[in-house]
């Protein structure tokens, strides 16, 4: 049995995030450290390569019975769903996921926005001399939606399986909403929130039950 799920919904910015873009041709005058964009709207982008590797690593802790470095030595489960590049224990992960735009900006505009992202002033003080080092940092506003989707793939696996995967994906996502995504989080940016999140069938053959539990696990966040 071959199939795809898409596990797809919300992630709503409660605080500025600040995923970090380049800066190698910033003009003088601009931002010190602007965030990541889509190249064809402008607008905020939240990678998927970041939300995999934070929930990669928020799971790797809860889940792992000792501090790992090599992420190809986690546990079983954490494997089956990010994958393994360990030379004889290649497997690719059973969860892809895709970047995302901001996708509520002509919202937010109404509410009278003009600019999907801020920029935040801040000062690091030198303790020997005193002298401030100020700096300016981009970030996705808050109330900034992004869409989520996330696709899992079905190869074999049995139903009790495919159960524990989505319980797994379900922690991480909540662990999420107690960290933070990008970068300053102990200065209190990236606060996030996973909204109406639903399970459906992509393409291939899966029973409407094993859909209709795996909806149930997520919920929570509806």
């Amino acid at each position: 049995m071959y199939s795809k799920l898409a596990i797809k919904g919300i992630i709503e910015i409660l605080t500025g995030m600040h995923i970090g873009g380049s800066s190698a041709f910033s003009a003088i005058g601009a931002v010190d450290s602007p965030v990541v964009k889509d190249t064809l709207t402008g607008l905020p982008l939240l990678p998927g390569s970041s939300l995999k590797g934070k929930m990669r690593t928020l799971l790797a802790r809860s889940e792992n019975s000792e501090l790992i470095k090599d992420p190809n030595q986690d546990v079983e489960p954490i494997l089956r769903l990010f994958g393994s590049s360990k030379k004889d224990n290649i497997k690719a992960g059973r969860l892809l996921f895709s970047d995302a735009v901001m996708s509520n900006w002509s919202e937010l505009e109404k509410r009278g926005l003009r600019s999907s992202t801020e920029v935040k002033f801040e000062n690091t003080i030198s303790r020997l001399t005193a002298v401030a080092n100020p700096r300016q940092i981009e970030r996705a506003v808050r109330g900034s939606h992004f869409p989520l989707e996330l696709i899992y793939e079905v190869n074999s696996q049995s139903d009790e399986e495919i159960i524990k995967d989505m319980e797994l994906i379900a922690k991480g996502f909540k662990l999420l909403q107690y960290d933070y995504i990008g970068g300053s989080g102990s200065r209190g940016y990236g606060k996030i929130a996973f909204k109406n999140l639903v399970v459906s069938l992509g393409i291939g053959n899966t029973s409407d039950s094993l859909i209709s539990k795996c909806n149930d696990i997520f919920k929570i966040f509806n």
